[in-house]
């Protein structure tokens, strides 16, 4: 089975959205608000060995697709599959693009062999995938900063299951940014 990685910017109150851009009041937050610590970002150089494709929603797709065929620093991420869970997308500019239409596709999709699939961003599909219990790895970067709203990695609208985690891998850096590597106990 192919193991599921969300990896997020997080802020500490538990905010993902737009943290390099976007339609957050406080858009690029992670660059705005904090200063740069390269170290800090050694976890996102593993992380595009380690994955063989790409698991993204709708709206991430829509943001990444136009800018990152042009970036170098994410030639590798181009170059592989890409799949987008969608119920309304029916064509890409990107390459390598199959949509999935329900996270039983996702769920088919771990059964096959290859490597780690990596979500990026798309928060309303990482809650439905924690929901479905599809994740297996947490990949967070916790900043140092209270956004106060937006979306968020973890539901907050009242009681649901309990998912406990277990820590891997932790880091602490100068600019107050913190690494947990938490796998689900399923």
């Amino acid at each position: 089975m192919r193991p599921l990685v969300v990896t997020e910017f997080i802020s500490l109150d538990g905010v993902v959205d737009s943290p390099g851009g976007g339609d957050h009041p406080h858009a690029g937050w992670t660059f705005a608000e904090v200063p740069f610590e390269e170290a800090a970002y050694e976890i996102k150089g593993r992380e595009t060995e380690a994955a063989t494709a790409l698991l993204l929603g709708r709206v991430s797709h829509d943001e990444f697709a136009p800018v990152w065929p042009q970036m170098e620093e994410f030639a590798e991420y181009n170059a592989m599959p890409k799949y987008v869970v969608s119920t309304t997308l029916e064509g890409s500019p990107w390459n390598n693009i199959l949509v999935l239409r329900s996270l039983d596709e996702v769920a088919a999709l771990k059964q096959t062999d290859g490597g780690e699939i990596h979500v990026h961003g798309s928060a309303t599909l990482a809650q439905g995938l924690a929901a479905a219990g599809l994740v297996d790895r947490y990949h967070l970067l916790t900043f140092p900063v209270v956004l106060g709203g937006g979306k968020r990695l973890f539901p907050t609208d009242g009681p649901g299951a309990t998912t406990p985690l277990r820590l891997v891998e932790h880091a602490a850096y100068a600019n107050g940014v913190q690494l947990s590597v938490l796998e689900v106990q399923h």
